[in-house]
């Protein structure tokens, strides 16, 4: 029997089960509307979940057969640069392929466009899996939820024309960094300007650090307005390969995620298509993109701690010294379990996260059709500001969650871990960049601190410790309500008059701990509803939590003393 990614993670399976999933069906599939039409749309709950399946089956079979295969080879080819143009390395060209003969090239797009209108859960599942076989061509094919962007954004006339090549198999990228403009967007300076007598935008200027930079369409913040110097001079453009006018300068030759090219260009009077409105492409859309980007890198984290823990437990069971397996070592197996703890905790975040955005971003698609009843408008707000608030947690803790994974499993390698023949070594190097691109953990911790300031962390937490839970988890749950009211004391005491110049200094802590909380009690409530497959991990993470969260409140409060002296 051939290996499959996802047949063989019934930990993974679990998360389409969900009691969520139903509503997010149901709604992502209008009541089942498209059957009539669309030959492989579903007929109801139970025919889309199982749609699901087997797409996921699909893409665990690719994973396993073609591009874990693949990625060694793709790691010490990598991608080469010609005449202005990225070669892929061959193993790539090969990954890309196969997908494009699977259809999993517009996953999350409707019907209408050739996609198969899934939700963001069984899409974050497959970027997971992928990310376990090669975390760097991940970057290529998750790059196809930019046409998110223009499905949201753009007019009819641009949707038609860019929509059905994405899901056809043509690839995108996101081109908003700069030299002198990394996090610091609204600095932005490559120019469009808008040609009178030719009725189009032409783009100038270098943009840099751009993942997979010479894609097919490229979606482009430039600066539409002179003389302006914010981002409220920015606008959103498409620019499409086959017009020409970008040169790749040069491919960053970089510690990790080699298989995807990470390109200077440079553009030159490169014709493009507004998307949107003018004025908002900072503002609006590319805080839409972003948004969406980094619940892929918090899958991608997810998908690295999966291929970290599996290497590592691996070695651990056949690796032999003083006539045992080391992962009978006490020192190992806490190790290993410490590591399965992260990585299930890491998933019960994203997924609910993803859940989360599912609602909200699906009732915000329907409200352009129709308009929404009370009760669904008050769902749509509820559950945007829910992806909000954890959207940078899931990034954040998963990136750091997935670099200490790495660590760790080069540690159960001992000396092997450095040699290049192990996996273990190409996993360290590629997990490093999952807290810095896309916004580092620090700039996560900026998006994410007011909602510990403003007390809706707490009411989250509140909200999750009323779930009932079963006789076993019981204990767990009484931990993190303890948990929970240190976490409530400490961001009380931060919020006092003489305290407030302290918050952003310990606002990693306080941030941390809520993420802790909130993931301990997701982990929980996966544990009850399987106890086989999540109860230890339930276990080892609330006891390494609560040693956290006690370290964190120990730390502010001999902060706060010292500054008071």
């Amino acid at each position: 029997m051939m290996a499959n990614s996802y047949t063989e993670q019934e930990a993974l399976q679990h998360y389409l089960r969900h009691p969520l999933m139903e509503r997010i069906v149901q709604l992502k599939e209008r009541n089942f509307e498209a059957s009539k039409s669309c030959s492989y749309a579903p007929k109801n709950v139970e025919e889309a979940v199982d749609n699901y399946h087997s797409v996921l089956e699909i893409v665990g079979d690719i994973c396993a057969n073609v591009i874990a295969p693949n990625a060694f080879g793709v790691d010490n080819e990598g991608p080469t640069c010609a005449d202005g143009k990225v070669n892929y390395a061959s193993g790539t060209r090969k990954n890309l392929q196969a997908c494009k003969q699977a259809g999993l090239m517009g996953m999350s797009m409707p019907y209408q466009y050739g996609g198969l209108n899934f939700s963001n859960v069984p899409y974050l599942m497959a970027a997971d899996m992928i990310s376990a076989a090669d975390a760097g061509f991940v970057n290529l094919w998750a790059l196809q939820d930019c046409a998110q962007t223009i499905y949201e954004f753009g007019s009819e006339e641009l949707k038609n024309k860019f929509l059905p090549r994405v899901c056809a198999g043509e690839t995108m990228s996101m081109d908003l960094t700069e030299p002198d403009s990394g996090s610091d967007l609204q600095s932005a300076q490559l120019k469009a300007t808008y040609s009178e007598q030719d009725d189009c935008w032409y783009l100038n200027g270098v943009k840099r650090f751009i993942t997979n930079g010479d894609s097919d369409i490229h979606l482009v913040l430039a600066r539409s307005e002179e003389g302006t110097k914010d981002g409220r001079g920015l606008s959103m453009f498409i620019y499409d390969k086959r017009d020409g006018g970008v040169e790749v300068r040069r491919i960053e030759h970089k510690m990790g995620i080699k298989g995807s090219p990470t390109c200077e260009l440079v553009y030159k009077n490169a014709k493009a298509y507004l998307c949107g409105d003018r004025r908002m492409g900072l503002i609006k859309y590319v805080m839409s993109l972003m948004n969406g980007a980094r619940l892929g890198i918090a899958a991608q984290s997810a998908g690295i701690s999966q291929a970290a823990y599996k290497e590592a437990a691996y070695y651990a069971k056949h690796r032999k010294q003083f006539g045992k397996p080391i992962e009978e070592m006490p020192a190992v197996a806490e190790m290993l379990d410490n590591m399965k703890a992260k990585l299930d905790a890491t998933r019960a975040l994203l997924y609910q996260t993803a859940r989360y955005v599912d609602l909200y971003k699906t009732l915000e698609d329907i409200a352009k059709e129709r308009k929404l009843l009370p009760e669904e408008r008050a769902e749509q707000k509820k559950y945007a500001k829910m992806a909000d608030a954890f959207t940078p947690l899931a990034k954040g803790l998963g990136g750091e969650f997935s670099n200490q994974n790495v660590y760790d499993c080069v540690q159960v390698h001992g000396g092997s871990g450095l040699m290049k023949e192990y996996t273990c070594e190409r996993l360290y190097r590629d997990a490093r960049v999952t807290t810095i691109y896309e916004g580092t953990t620090q700039m996560q911790v900026i998006a994410a601190i007011r909602y510990a300031t403003n007390g809706f962390y707490a009411s989250v937490m509140q909200e999750f410790s009323q779930m009932p839970v079963t006789e076993n988890m019981q204990p767990l749950q009484c931990v993190l309500q303890e948990l929970q009211e240190k976490y409530i004391a400490m961001v009380d005491l931060m919020q006092t008059d003489n305290l407030k110049d302290y918050i952003d200094a310990m606002s990693r802590r306080l941030v941390e701990m809520a993420g802790y909380i909130i993931m301990g009690y997701l982990l929980v409530q996966d544990a009850c509803a399987n106890d086989y497959l999540f109860g230890k991990s339930a276990r080892v993470f609330v006891a390494y939590i609560a040693a956290e969260v006690d370290k964190h409140c120990s730390y502010i409060q001999r902060f706060v003393s010292i500054g008071r002296c």
